[in-house]
């Protein structure tokens, strides 16, 4: 199913600032780590998945997830 893209750019802004809130971190600082640890990507290619879940699921879920890829929050 295709998704429009505004639709999927607004929920990973609001998903890179509350991962940052979470982690206090800035915006920059969060979309730099969730993109050096894959995060941003794993948002990318499971968006259909994703954006059905709670943020407060998805900040675990993807902090996980970067952990595993090399990052040091959780």
């Amino acid at each position: 199913m295709g998704y429009n893209m505004q639709d999927k750019l607004e929920w990973t802004i609001i998903f890179v600032r509350e991962f940052g809130r979470k982690y206090g971190l800035t915006m920059k600082q969060a979309f730099n780590y969730l993109s050096r640890f894959k995060g941003i990507d794993f948002v990318d290619r499971n968006y259909a998945y994703v954006h059905t879940q709670s943020y407060a699921s998805m900040l675990n879920d993807i902090a996980e997830y970067c952990h595993r890829k090399g990052g040091a929050l959780i």
